[in-house]
């Protein structure tokens, strides 16, 4: 805080200027020599903003990893919390698919460490693809193979993603993912942090969060499958709660840039429940089935 005001610093300039002291030019004198003080106390100021801006853009490296983590904590505690989420050593979902007229019936299964196994049921037959942690395999009955297939690695690139029964943003650095703060950005008028994943499979990630109750609105995703790059959005709402944890119940999904939209509308989730080990595992082939032991 200065000692004197403005007009007190005019009046002490004009004693360092005897000889422009005239009785008729004294008026003009003192409004030039209380502008130069004003004139002087705002470089003062700016001097002080200025020292304090640069001292930001310092430390602006550092907080923002930390800010980061925060927002991710507060994201994870919005779904039940870390404690919650760990709890959980299975999941099943259950919920109807449609695009267009299309419809079916889609069940994706979860459990600890790492599994997963994903159905779509139409007219009673089943399209099957299932992780056991090591291997990928399927069964496409609407291809004509009903005997179980290994998956390549571009085919369950995505599957082992759902496997991961936290998802990606938990404990992201233990799993060889980078995240950064993208900054704010807007979902259909709604401020959301915008964070961005570099998963250690390659693929891009872009999470949308509500800046008020921090669950997703929104994911973009950027894989790469058979060296092409495939775009998609994911929207989330109607979120509920199951035993303490946060699920969304209304998804949507479309490719980037596409008008169109499928509907995943889940009808209920199941968690800790009783999921046999067989579900995981890639079952034998009729063939190997019908093939003696070597000797008999």
């Amino acid at each position: 805080m200065a000692l004197f005001s403005s007009e007190s610093q005019g009046v002490a300039l004009v004693c360092f200027f005897p000889y422009l002291v005239h009785y008729r030019r004294l008026g003009e004198i003192m409004k030039v020599a209380i502008s130069l003080a004003r004139a002087m106390e705002f470089a003062r100021v700016w001097r002080y903003f200025a020292s304090v801006i640069a001292v930001l853009t310092m430390f602006a490296g550092s907080a923002k990893a930390q800010t980061v983590d925060e927002v991710i904590a507060k994201n994870i505690q919005a779904h039940g919390g870390l404690e919650k989420l760990k709890s959980v050593r299975s999941r099943r979902t259950i919920a109807k698919f449609s695009e267009g007229s299309f419809r079916a019936e889609f069940r994706q299964e979860n459990k600890r460490p790492g599994k997963v196994r994903e159905e779509f049921i139409i007219q009673g037959m089943a399209q099957i693809q299932a992780y056991d942690g090591k291997t990928g395999w399927q069964i496409s009955p609407f291809s004509g193979r009903k005997d179980p297939d290994l998956m390549s690695q571009d085919d369950m690139k995505s599957l082992i993603v759902d496997a991961d029964m936290d998802g990606p943003l938990v404990d992201y650095k233990e799993k060889g993912h980078k995240a950064e703060l993208v900054g704010h950005d807007s979902m259909e008028g709604t401020d959301c942090f915008k964070i961005k994943l570099s998963m250690k499979n390659g693929d891009v990630r872009y999470y949308y969060l509500d800046a008020d109750s921090f669950l997703e609105l929104k994911l973009e995703i950027q894989t790469t499958i058979r060296g092409g790059l495939q775009e998609s959005e994911w929207y989330f709402g109607d979120y509920e709660q199951v035993n303490g944890i946060y699920y969304p119940f209304a998804i949507e999904q479309a490719q980037k840039g596409s008008s169109s939209r499928s509907q995943i509308s889940v009808e209920k989730i199941e968690q800790n429940v009783n999921l046999d080990e067989a579900k995981f595992t890639m079952p034998a082939t009729k063939t190997e089935a019908k093939t003696p032991p070597a000797g008999k």
